[in-house]
């Protein structure tokens, strides 16, 4: 994010906006993936399962989710699911009408399906690929997104490869290493990201990482930024993970991104992962480098967490006064 988006986002807070938006485009999704949070039962809270829930096809859906786009007016959106790809009909026409308003555009996917080539060329459009680890793992996992469709579906795109560490990927050394080596090689991979897997309060989902397993995991990442250019995990990134925020309260991605499930109305909350997160052990990488931006100091002494803080209490007042949500 350079100066201008900066300045822009804290504008969104000061009018009592969020400069973010995240929204679960579709219900629907060809995979089972396990420890996914977004099928969990408490992910919504009272209103039940992310499949429970009503949500839009067509015509209906492109202009739902413009008309929250223009409520919100963000910087940002995450398109994410279910699976997006399961509405590329109207995401053909949807993706080109939010460009167009200069809104950053960031959709995550399986690529369970074709890519559509005409998304190659829509500028503010970033194409986030979700991959559990090597081949076999990750086609036992997320089938049928199995490496060999995804290897097909991405050709004529450039992606970022995103990978949510849980402990099937840390039983033997080196696994991080061989995984980093096969996709830093292709060439649609413009970066890679690594996140560390979120628990809901009181799971022990094999998925869970230790204490232990995580901090080595982050010593691991670490030693291998010099060695795969195409991994973008800056080190205040990494410290985020290893001192997350205490709660929701606390999270700047968290309190600036504005959830909403497939039926377009309804909010996740406290944040993205919904239910009653373990903060504690929180993965989120925008989290943690959100909170990376908030340590950091102007002039050396003021840290920006402080100006946030002052600019989101300015932000609800305005929003009391124009009786606002």
């Amino acid at each position: 994010m350079n100066t201008y988006d900066v300045v822009r986002a804290w504008g969104r807070i000061l009018s009592g906006r969020r400069p973010s938006l995240s929204i679960e485009i579709t219900r629907e999704c060809p995979l089972r993936c396990p420890g996914c949070y977004a099928y969990e039962d408490g992910h919504l809270g009272s209103a039940g399962s992310l499949r429970s829930v009503a949500d839009y096809k067509g015509d209906a859906l492109i202009e739902k989710v413009m008309e929250l786009l223009h409520r919100h007016q963000p910087l940002h959106v995450s398109i994410v699911g279910g699976e997006p790809l399961v509405r590329f009909r109207e995401l053909d026409v949807l993706l080109p009408r939010i460009n167009d308003l200069g809104i950053r555009i960031q959709l995550v996917t399986s690529a369970v399906r074709q890519i559509p080539s005409g998304w190659a060329d829509i500028q503010n459009l970033s194409l986030v690929v979700s991959i559990d680890g090597l081949q076999p793992e990750h086609d036992l996992r997320r089938k049928p997104a199995t490496y060999e469709k995804i290897l097909a579906n991405i050709v004529g795109h450039q992606i970022t490869v995103h990978s949510t560490v849980t402990t099937q990927m840390t039983t033997r050394d080196g696994y991080l290493r061989e995984f980093l080596s096969f996709w830093s090689a292709r060439p649609e991979v413009r970066k890679i990201w690594f996140s560390l897997f979120t628990p809901q309060k009181g799971a022990d989902q094999e998925e869970c990482l230790t204490p232990e397993v995580r901090e080595k995991v982050l010593a691991e990442l670490a030693s291998l930024r010099d060695s795969f250019p195409k991994l973008d995990l800056p080190q205040s990134v990494l410290e985020g993970y290893r001192m997350p925020p205490a709660s929701p309260a606390d999270c700047i991605f968290a309190r600036t991104t504005a959830n909403y499930t497939a039926d377009l109305q309804t909010r996740i909350s406290p944040c993205q992962f919904g239910g009653d997160p373990d903060c504690s052990k929180c993965g989120c990488m925008a989290s943690a480098g959100l909170k990376a931006v908030g340590e950091h100091r102007l002039g050396g002494f003021i840290p920006l967490r402080s100006i946030f803080k002052a600019s989101e209490m300015v932000g609800a007042t305005v929003t009391r006064i124009r009786g606002g949500e």
